[in-house]
């Protein structure tokens, strides 16, 4: 099969340069893009159609992704101490469920919302080198783990014409999914990507409307479009190499907004790391789910 390279340029949506920009994800209620920049501990938002500025909104702590809930003004946050409500007229923040309270060297990483309202989410070890990072399905009343221990964990994404889940495990290079049953619970994990030394790592991603699922290479500057069998279909590649999460948004879907990181990179050599990107895909995704959990 071969693999078609895009032809246009992704272009600078935001140019925020952060450090480890992540959590990319659409509120198409609102024509609102959120993402998180970790290391600074920041929370941004940015309206493309409203000519307004980007706002980054400072937690005190590194925060991993956001996703959003039934009510426009609040979402939730997956920070280093755990999961919490955030209401973003008010900034005040609840604290919901510490999964990792007895592992200081963690934090939580990326995450997802299901149809049903439940939270998959993971985490990672911060020294990048103990396999302590861990899967997790939080349902509201029930938390628990899936999938191997591993150093990095990234890119929960759900499928739901296919009832599948996609999981990336960053450190071992490999994309696998799994059957979601009744109640969100996960049947047998199957291998669907490998990602070799020169694709870089493979990070977070995004499921279409035609079910393929969009990976980004952290390291290795592009984004890959494979089909269900995990076959590589389209390459988007991108100005920068640490590539880290895509969200279709517009008021179409069909505008890609990608994040990126300037972590240990020589921001005079590659001024573009850590922006913003936009890129017309001409391709629709599917909207974000709502998380409906730890809400009161």
């Amino acid at each position: 099969m071969s693999v078609e390279v895009f032809p246009l340029r992704a272009e600078v949506a935001v140019p925020c340069g952060c450090v480890l920009g992540e959590g990319a994800i659409w509120d198409q209620r609102t024509g609102t893009l959120f993402w998180v920049d970790i290391n600074e501990g920041a929370l941004w938002s940015w309206r493309p159609q409203g000519g307004e500025e980007a706002v980054s909104r400072p937690l005190g702590e590194r925060v991993g992704f956001v996703l959003l809930t039934p009510d426009p003004d609040v979402v939730m946050l997956g920070l280093k101490s755990g999961l919490a409500r955030f209401d973003l007229s008010s900034g005040t923040r609840t604290a919901l469920l510490s999964p990792e309270s007895d592992l200081p060297g963690n934090r939580l990483n990326d995450g997802t919302a299901a149809p049903d309202g439940s939270i998959y989410f993971g985490s990672l070890n911060e020294s990048d080198r103990q396999p302590s990072g861990h899967f997790y399905h939080w349902t509201g009343e029930r938390l628990s783990r899936f999938g191997e221990s591993t150093v990095t964990t990234n890119g929960p994404a759900v499928d739901p014409a296919r009832g599948r889940l996609y999981a990336t495990d960053t450190s071992r290079r490999r994309v696998c999914h799994y059957p979601i049953g009744q109640g969100g619970s996960l049947g047998e994990r199957r291998d669907y990507v490998t990602f070799g030394p020169e694709d870089g790592h493979p990070d977070g991603m995004a499921v279409d409307a035609e079910g393929h699922v969009w990976i980004c290479h952290f390291g290795g500057g592009r984004i890959t479009r494979f089909d269900p069998d995990g076959e590589p279909v389209l390459v988007v590649p991108m100005p920068t190499p640490q590539v880290t999460k895509l969200a279709f948004g517009g008021p179409d879907l069909d505008t890609i907004y990608v994040t990126t990181a300037a972590r240990d990179l020589d921001r005079e050599i590659d001024p573009m790391a850590g922006h913003v990107f936009k890129v017309a895909a001409g391709i629709r995704g599917l909207p974000a789910q709502f998380c409906r959990v730890g809400l009161g």
